[in-house]
């Protein structure tokens, strides 16, 4: 029997064709097969995933409406110093005048208003005043004094300073408002003690997210140990209670929440009841952080557990037996052997629990108050009430940054392949 072979000694297929060639063809084909099976996942996930937060970080630096809508008289500011004390000159006046007859045509006035007016007060409503304004206007005469006329702010300083400072198509306006900080002429400057905020919510977050975390962890840790230790049946039995909150409404479990802690409510009545406290002195356990942390630990706390429970169910008891049996008491057993092999489902568990309170808003708009509120609360209030998507996409871009750094601090420290969800 010989083997086919071409003339310059290639092994040949069965239908001729050599046969690396023919390998690298059946290779190609069950490459495409694959990439065929998981195509419509990649899609999803890039249409889902990556495009919303592509489109997020570019809304966070866009600026597009400034120089779009006043193209003129953004060409015409560039000879103009505006950190100066003299107002622009008529050539700047006549330019705003060609802009400004044009976005009144066209109807985008008011969101160039709009836009102006996240950066200076008063900028939405100069420009819905601008229609009546131009019809009064000779363009023949000069322009300045009748804008002036029209609009006193036309004449102050700080609107063409606002208009010259966001002429560009992209800004990093919104990125410093996220961090209580502000665009002059001179550069950027720290914004008033009274409108600082998103510091301190951001702060806020990170802390609350944290306590949060750290209290499921110690009302999680011996209830996932219990149930891991358990006899099977029991163990099962039990593992239905926990699981109950993820067949309720978390909306039904908030509001829950609200009837047990508010003032007049079942857990306060129960402590007037026992004694615990008097009636005049009712705890205030609703509107306020500690209502958030004690909601959220009810609603994140499953997602702590079963990752414990499915790393415990792993660790052999008879580890723990075989340290017993070389003189150690039951705790050293437990913090020298047991606890070691479940830190993996402690990471896991913290990860999940960490990253989902960061996120969550429902639950702190509805228990949180004035004191209890997170960072997602004030990016859903410029995304669904103030309008103001870049600023919102700003904080988010923020919070995704954050995250990031910590996940890769995270790693750094306690390396991200010892996190083990079973």
């Amino acid at each position: 029997m010989t083997e086919a072979t071409t003339p310059a000694g290639e092994m040949l297929a069965a239908d001729g064709t050599p046969l690396k060639a023919s390998l690298r063809r059946a290779l190609r084909a069950q490459k495409t097969r694959a990439l065929m099976l998981v195509a419509p996942l990649l899609i999803f996930v890039l249409v889902s995933f990556l495009l919303p937060i592509g489109d997020m970080l570019f809304r966070s630096v866009e600026n597009d409406i400034v120089p779009n809508t006043l193209p003129k008289t953004v060409v015409a500011l560039r000879d103009w110093d505006a950190s100066g004390d003299e107002l622009p000159g008529e050539p700047v006046y006549a330019a705003l005048y060609d802009d400004l007859s044009v976005a009144v045509k066209e109807k985008t006035n008011t969101r160039l208003g709009q836009r102006l007016n996240y950066e200076n007060s008063g900028m939405s409503s100069l420009m819905r005043g601008v229609m009546r304004d131009l019809r009064k206007m000779d363009p023949s005469q000069p322009l300045k004094p009748q804008f002036i006329d029209g609009d006193a702010k036309w004449g102050d300083i700080g609107t063409w300073r606002t208009i010259e400072t966001f002429s560009g198509k992209f800004t990093s306006g919104y990125i410093l408002n996220a961090v209580d900080l502000q665009r002059v002429p001179d550069g950027i400057a720290v914004k008033p003690e009274s409108q600082r905020v998103y510091v301190k919510l951001f702060l806020r977050t990170f802390v609350m997210s944290l306590a949060i975390t750290l209290t499921c962890f110690v009302l999680g840790y011996p209830i996932a140990f219990l149930l891991a230790n358990l006899p099977l049946r029991t163990s099962n039995l039990l593992m239905i209670l926990v699981l109950l909150p993820f067949w309720t409404s978390l909306l039904v479990r908030t509001a829950s929440w609200k009837v047990l802690l508010q003032n007049q409510g079942v857990i306060n009545d129960v402590l007037v009841w026992l004694g615990v406290i008097d009636n005049a002195h009712r705890l205030a356990l609703i509107n306020n952080a500690t209502g958030t942390i004690i909601t959220m630990t009810h609603i994140l706390l499953p997602f702590m557990i079963l990752p414990l429970f499915s790393v415990m169910k792993g660790i052999k008891p008879t580890y723990v037996r075989a340290a017993k049996s070389l003189g150690a008491n039951d705790w050293t057993a437990f913090w020298r052997v047991y606890f070691p092999q479940s830190v993996p489902g402690v990471g896991a568990g913290a990860i999940l629990v960490f990253i989902l309170a960061i996120g969550y808003y429902i639950t702190p708009e509805l228990v949180g108050g004035t004191t209890g509120v997170f960072i997602s609360n004030r990016i859903a209030y410029h995304i669904s009430t103030s309008l103001n998507w870049g600023l919102a996409a700003a904080l988010a871009t923020l919070l995704l940054i954050v995250v990031l750094a910590l996940y890769w601090t995270y790693d750094r420290i306690v390396g991200i392949d010892n996190v083990k969800l079973g």
